[in-house]
Parts: C-alpha cells; sequence; structure tokens
C-alpha cells in the first residue's frame, strides 16, 4: 500500500496568516495605546511562525523555500528587536530570494536540482510514466538540457524578485525602528509585497512551468494530462 500523498496547502490560510493578520497588528496595533512597537512585532511576526510549524507538523514535509521563509521571518524579527536600520531591513529583504537564486543555480550538478522541488515535484507529476517515457524515446539529454534552462530561468525570478524586494523596503521604511510608525511602514511592505513583487516573481514562475511542461511534452511525447499526478476520484472505493 502506498503511502498517502501529503496534504495540500490552503492557500486562504497561507494567506491571512502570512500576510493579512501580521498587517493588521503591524499597522493598527502598535501603538502605544495598544500592543506596543516591540511586542506588536513579536505577536505580527508569530502567527507566519506558528503557521509555518502548524503547516510542517500537519503536512510532515520539508520545502527548501518555506525554510528560507521561516528563517526571513524570525530574522525580521531579530533585526526589529535589535532596532537595527530600515537598511539591513532591506539587505535581508534581497538576501533570502538573492540566497535561493544562488541555491538553484548551484544545485544543478547536484543529484537532486532545487529546479525537481519546484517544477518537477513528484506531488504535481507522474514522474514514474515520464522517466520510462524518456528512457524509451532516448531523450534523457534533451531532459537534461531542459532542467538546466528551466533552472536558469527559475534562479532569474528569484534575482528579479530580489531587486524589488531591496527597492520596495528602501521606499517605505523610513522612520527609527522600534517605533510605531516603523512597524506601520513594515506592515505596508508586507501588504505591497504581494502586488509588487510576488505577483511579477510568480509570473515569471509560471512561464518556466509552461516552459518546463513544453519542453517535457516534446521530450516524452506526452500530453499535458498525462503528464501530470492523476488524483483519485472521490467517492470511488479503493477495492472489493
Amino acid at each position: 500500500m502506498s503511502a498517502p500523498s501529503p496534504k495540500r496547502e490552503n492557500l486562504l490560510v497561507n494567506l491571512i496568516c502570512n500576510v493579512a493578520l501580521p498587517t493588521l497588528i503591524l499597522t493598527k496595533f502598535s501603538g502605544e495605546n495598544a500592543l506596543g512597537p516591540n511586542l506588536g512585532l513579536i505577536v505580527a511576526l508569530l502567527f507566519p511562525v506558528s503557521y509555518g510549524v502548524q503547516d510542517f507538523i500537519r503536512r510532515r514535509r520539508v520545502n527548501f523555500i518555506s525554510a528560507i521563509g521561516f528563517a526571513s521571518v524570525l530574522i525580521s524579527g531579530g533585526l526589529g528587536l535589535m532596532h537595527l536600520d530600515g537598511f539591513w531591513f532591506a539587505v535581508k529583504e534581497a538576501a533570502i530570494p538573492s540566497i535561493i537564486g544562488l541555491a538553484v543555480l548551484f544545485s544543478m550538478r547536484a543529484k537532486l536540482p532545487l529546479v525537481q522541488e519546484i517544477l518537477y515535484n513528484p506531488q504535481i507529476m507522474d514522474v514514474p510514466r515520464i522517466e520510462a517515457r524518456l528512457d524509451e524515446r532516448g531523450t534523457r539529454a534533451d531532459f537534461a538540457n531542459l532542467m538546466r534552462s528551466s533552472s536558469k530561468l527559475l534562479a532569474l525570478s528569484f534575482f528579479v524578485s530580489a531587486v524589488l524586494n531591496y527597492g520596495l523596503a528602501r521606499y517605505l521604511l523610513k522612520s527609527p525602528t522600534g517605533t510605531e510608525a516603523f512597524n506601520a511602514e513594515l506592515g505596508k511592505m508586507h501588504l505591497w509585497n504581494w502586488p509588487v513583487i510576488v505577483v511579477p516573481s510568480m509570473a515569471m514562475m509560471m512561464f518556466a512551468l509552461w516552459r518546463f511542461l513544453k519542453g517535457l511534452q516534446s521530450a516524452t511525447g506526452l500530453t499535458l494530462d498525462e503528464l501530470l499526478q492523476q488524483q483519485p476520484a472521490k467517492g470511488k472505493s479503493t477495492g472489493q
């Protein structure tokens, strides 16, 4: 009997815990008449941290990018509590996607490149069927070239994200750290992160995925439906 696949992440809960609640607390409840700047920052960061821990316990799966994001939240809290200048927040915001981009490039020589975690994930792709078809058609070299070009495109998306992260942080974070005004600016940065950074980065990743799938179709001769992992129909019994 095969092991059950990890539960899918709930996007709505993700957005509430990682964006909506931290932004609300940082912008509305970090004043001296509420939680205060330091406690407000701590409470705001508790939501994404708690979500990350709970999601790992529920799905029993560590994702490299999720782990980097988790570390980013902890670093943000540390920088805020140490009252470091907003410049260092901008450096951190640029460093995280840069590290991921470099990791994607360096992993190209590894046995399991990171592009496999992001694009060629067995939870999404029917890997055994694809591998068998590549061997059958003798297109392993084409597949290797596709993985390399996809890795470079993915890395580029993270480097673009790094530049946008740095620019947004430098534009918004003007007040001294440890103040209500700084927390409000940090909340705005979390909110604007989605339309300014996440959406363009996701668009580049979707293009990388589309190009990857097209390349796989060419190398394997499989249709899109055949490439993707088929989900069992609900309500069907597993045995007689």
